[in-house]
């Protein structure tokens, strides 16, 4: 396989495409560096290997393997060392590979850069791992949420900024050895999560995901070891220190949410804004008047609540550019109708004997 990277211009006047995704990453990211700032992303992206019936794709699983397991359990093995060795000859830094949660389900992790190397990187991911899985046969999905009762498809973004060659969340004196960078920026994270939220899962079908007891987040709050929450702070420390921000899907476009993201960070920076206390127990088990008490607030609950809060967040839309949430708004307003109207299955099992 080979990659050709390119940026929009316009024919006109030869400047950037506002409507270009690397032009909306590339503008947050240079506004970040007027601060000495780089951002680094590392995103671990999750996928099904479906059979293939009459060559169409279905959702029958492969294997029954869970998290972790091995062959002869583990029937994909082999197809994820394909996948890496593809990748490997393609310039990726692989780090790691196992089998996830659910039935048939996957991740492979690939080491971290700058925003912008990282994005492009996402992109050849999942082209090359769809192209290798059909090779054998198999339907590779990236789809949030393909069967309900099992865990979904994340990709959860870990990410960093950068300062002077050393990492700029990390403190050794500071309580958790996380700077007052970090929480800033963890901070604008929480301020705008409802906003991010329609770049970072842009499907009606993501919000199939964003429920409790998946391990996907629904709450915005933040915690070092707790998955329920939104943002986690993993254990490393040093130049390992990072956010791992857990509600973005693998459907999402990776230049405009890393952008939502960044900008959000920023002005959590640069406004000194406090993030709440951590939440250190598992959140799904909270009563709801422990989360109010708690002063947690839950994530948009579908595609059409999720797009109304981006546009009542100004920083973000700036940062997108108005090309870009005209177009978020189209496609917003067509879906919703256009699930709206539909007549499910979940209807006609529910209704049509009974009335």
């Amino acid at each position: 396989m080979a990659r050709f990277m390119c940026d929009v211009y316009k024919a006109s006047s030869g400047k950037p495409f506002e409507g270009d995704p690397r032009h909306v990453l590339r503008v947050a990211m240079e506004d970040a560096a007027r601060d000495g700032y780089i951002f680094n992303t590392g995103p671990e992206l999750e996928f099904f290997l479906f059979r293939m019936v009459d060559g169409r794709p279905t959702t029958l699983f492969q294997d029954v393997g869970g998290y972790f397991d091995l062959a002869p359990t583990d029937l994909a093995e082999d197809v994820r060392r394909e996948i890496i060795i593809a990748l490997t000859e393609m310039g990726f830094e692989i780090e790691a590979s196992h089998h996830e949660v659910a039935e048939s389900q996957h991740e492979i992790d690939f080491k971290y850069s700058d925003a912008l190397h990282t994005a492009d990187n996402v992109i050849t991911f999942k082209f090359a791992v769809k192209t290798m899985a059909l090779m054998r046969g198999l339907h590779a999905s990236f789809m949030a949420k393909p069967i309900y009762g099992i865990c979904g498809s994340g990709m959860h973004t870990n990410c960093s900024l950068e300062k002077d060659g050393v990492n700029a969340f990390y403190d050794p004196d500071a309580p958790r050895q996380l700077s007052e960078t970090c929480m800033h920026f963890i901070g604008g994270l929480l301020k705008h999560a409802k906003a991010i939220t329609r770049v970072a899962n842009p499907t009606i079908n993501s919000y199939k995901r964003l429920v409790p007891g998946y391990e996907a987040p629904c709450y915005i709050s933040w915690s070092a070891g707790n998955r329920s929450a939104l943002v986690r702070v993993p254990t490393p420390r040093g130049n390992s220190t990072r956010v791992e921000f857990r509600s973005p899907d693998p459907t999402c476009n990776p230049y405009l949410t890393f952008a939502a993201m960044l900008t959000a960070g920023m002005e959590g920076v640069r406004e000194r804004i406090e993030p709440p206390a951590s939440i250190d127990k598992n959140i799904y088990h909270m009563t709801l008047e422990e989360r109010a008490g708690a002063g947690i607030e839950t994530l948009p609950g579908d595609l059409y609540a999720a797009h109304q809060a981006l546009l009542a967040d100004d920083l973000i839309c700036r940062a997108l550019g108005p090309h870009v949430v005209e177009a978020l708004t189209s496609v917003a307003e067509a879906e919703w109708e256009s699930y709206r109207t539909a007549v499910h299955p979940w209807e006609l099992d529910r209704y049509l004997a009974t009335y």
